[in-house]
């Protein structure tokens, strides 16, 4: 019998939202949790593979940025799409306490919060994107529409052109 797969939060949350996804697991036993590695291990184009970045805005509000995993977010184009004057990332000591989730285990999808969240603009002409799907090691596969409304985010372009 197989092993039951262990849902996460970001799981659960598409399927009470009734999203279609599809579930992908890479082998982290290296380490190496960087986005570009994975988008390898995984065989994808790391266009498609998005990560999430957490930040807080001079207003102490918490956003939250899913951009492609070879991109660099934007903080001055970032804080304008929020409408804050500025935005800096988080600390990763922050993250779990903010979030629910650990780094290279972050997902968009079910964080303990519903924040302000924005997608990279680059997203909207895929069929499908990836995002963690909050563990190391699991992704999960949806299209853009959905990763939009289950996260309540609005598309923008959000990183370094």
């Amino acid at each position: 019998m197989a092993a039951k797969q262990t849902k996460t939060n970001a799981m659960r949350k598409l399927e009470t939202e009734k999203v279609a996804y599809t579930f992908h697991e890479y082998d982290h036993e290296d380490g190496a949790i960087d986005g570009v590695s994975v988008a390898g291990k995984l065989g994808q184009d790391p266009a498609q593979v998005f990560k999430t970045l957490v930040t807080q805005g001079a207003s102490k509000n918490f956003y939250v940025f899913v951009i492609p995993v070879a991109a660099e977010l934007d903080l001055k184009k970032a804080a304008k799409a929020v409408g804050e004057k500025s935005v800096a990332m988080l600390h990763v000591a922050d993250l779990l306490k903010t979030t629910g989730y650990i780094r290279g285990g972050c997902s968009p999808v079910g964080m303990k919060k519903q924040f302000v969240t924005v997608i990279d603009a680059s997203a909207q002409d895929k069929p499908t994107v990836m995002v963690s799907a909050g563990r190391i090691g699991a992704q999960v596969e949806l299209a853009p529409a959905d990763l939009a409304r289950v996260t309540k985010a609005r598309f923008e372009s959000i990183t370094f052109a």
